[in-house]
């Protein structure tokens, strides 16, 4: 084995490119082990629980670049260090071929464009605040894409956007849709009528896909970060873009979308509810239908819900299928008579949070047991994410799993090794997968995970069982990786296509339970 571990001083690559890149490395042909990243805290961490720890890295700053490569050979690593080193230099020079001048500072960044109006922000947590500070005090919104910021930091940013009648999108904020405008994480969405505020990224891209799948669009949407509603926050931006979007006059919808906020911002926002002069529809999962409608909002349970209620308070016309149809009970019915008696439990990988709490809450109401990484009621909580004796729903994008990892959504190999493990495992009744497409995520998701999918499959049948796989994906067909191309892929291997988050939940409990009605 050979290792290299470099250190390049003051060289800062944002979080989602590094990343990639290291998903991609760990992938070349004999790597054994991978670390590209920001010299963080954690990340020193990774580094010596992998065995890599060197002097020089242990007193790199959070500023400095840490390449570290464990390979089979010389050879081998000499040729991972070129590939990282192309990569890293491509970016840079793909962005000068497009015309875009390279900046260090927000005034360098200024002066190249001074109309500029919104700034992204992805730098080290300790550094974050700061940069949004400055951004804000330069009259600009802002999106902060980076996380391990205080609450009483983003409390007093989002104070100062408040005053300003700037939007502070974060921290930790993944998605947002700006004046037609992706940024993150985010998907190709038809313009339209309805405004979408949430603390929620897969949530927010979940319901904008599914409006624009039902043929309407949005005007914009503003993610918050997911602290927004936290007590010690008190919605300040939910409430910022609740206003925001009752004076734009394209909006004629507004739509709120979270996991259930705490009590007292609940009531907050909904007193605030009550002077909107728009339609507006909430979708809090798990939230309190009673009080919601009490403000004069329509309350959706489910972000597929919270889609058609947005739709229909645009368009009373507007009409919906929402059963399944007799094809798919048929499929359903199918599966289910494959499997055996040790078959019990679902078992949910997911890539995105606010999915995983979704399938939750439809899958309690019709399964005993459910147990999840992303769970608030303490019965539900997985004490060990490794255990799989029952039905679990995994948040495989949580920091648990992705310390010193890509996310899942960027690079499929951490839930593609989980999938094996639970296709080994003899009481795994049915895989329930989601998979997102568009800005940010991988070029090829599906195609990453279909060797995976089979091999899961080839599993079960040689231990005489059967694997069923029901799967979402979450984009639109103008996503540029082609959601019926993702689609087609996973149908060619027998795998269930869903057509929400919500279906995919609801047909996997259905092969579980052995009802279809």
């Amino acid at each position: 084995m050979e290792t290299k571990v470099l250190i390049e001083k003051n060289a800062y690559h944002d979080s989602v490119t590094l990343m990639s890149l290291s998903g991609k490395v760990l992938q070349q042909e004999g790597v054994i082990d991978a670390v590209v990243s920001m010299a963080t805290q954690m990340n020193k961490e990774l580094l010596a629980n992998i065995g890599m720890m060197t002097d020089e890295a242990q007193s790199a700053s959070e500023n400095d670049l840490i390449i570290a490569i464990k390979t089979k050979n010389e050879d081998t690593l000499n040729s991972i260090i070129d590939y990282v080193d192309g990569e890293l230099n491509s970016k840079k020079s793909s962005s000068n071929k497009k015309g875009n001048e390279s900046v260090k500072t927000l005034a360098g960044a200024l002066n190249t464009l001074p109309d500029a109006n919104l700034a992204v922000i992805s730098v080290p947590g300790e550094f974050a605040a700061r940069e949004a500070r400055q951004a804000l005090n330069r009259d600009l919104n802002v999106m902060l894409f980076s996380d391990n910021v205080s609450i009483e930091d983003e409390r007093e940013l989002k104070e100062l956007g408040a005053k300003k009648n700037l939007l502070v999108m974060g921290p930790d904020c993944g998605t947002a849709m700006i004046n037609q405008i992706g940024l993150c994480f985010s998907n190709e969405v038809e313009q339209g009528g309805i405004g979408l505020v949430a603390a929620s990224g897969t949530g927010l891209q979940e319901v904008a896909v599914q409006i624009d799948r039902m043929g309407y669009g949005i005007t914009q949407a503003i993610g918050t970060g997911g602290r927004d509603l936290h007590e010690k926050i008190g919605g300040i931006m939910m409430l910022e873009g609740l206003k925001l979007l009752d004076r734009d006059d394209n909006t004629k919808v507004i739509t709120l979308i979270s996991k259930p906020p705490a009590k007292i911002v609940q009531d907050k926002i909904l007193e605030k509810v009550k002077e909107i002069s728009k339609p507006v529809v909430i979708c809090f999962l798990d939230g309190d239908k009673e009080t919601v409608e009490q403000s004069g909002a329509s309350f959706a349970s489910t972000l597929i819900e919270g889609a058609r209620q947005s739709i229909l308070a645009f368009d009373k016309n507007a009409t919906f299928n929402t059963k399944l149809s007799e094809d798919n009970k048929e499929w359903i019915k199918q599966e289910n008579n494959k499997l055996v008696e040790s078959q019990k439990f679902v078992k949910g990988l997911f890539c995105g949070g606010t999915l995983t709490a979704e399938a939750l809450s439809i899958l309690r109401e019709d399964l005993n047991d459910v147990k999840s990484n992303v769970a608030k009621r303490q019965e539900e909580k997985l004490s060990d994410s490794s255990l799989s004796e029952s039905h679990i729903l995994l948040d495989m994008g949580d920091d648990e799993f992705t310390k010193g990892k890509p996310h899942p959504m960027i690079e499929p190999n951490l839930r593609n090794e989980r999938i094996l493990i639970e296709a080994e495992n003899p009481n795994t009744a049915v895989l329930l997968l989601d998979f997102e497409i568009g800005y940010g995520a991988h070029e090829n998701p599906v195609g990453e995970s279909l060797d995976t999918l089979i091999k899961a499959k080839s599993i079960a049948e040689n231990n005489d069982r059967y694997l069923p796989i029901v799967a979402y994906v979450c984009g639109t067909s103008k996503d540029k990786q082609g959601l019926k191309e993702q689609e087609d892929k996973l149908r060619d291997i027998g795998v269930f296509i869903a057509d929400s988050n919500e279906m995919a939940s609801k047909v996997a409990g259905l092969i579980v339970k052995k009802e279809v009605n």
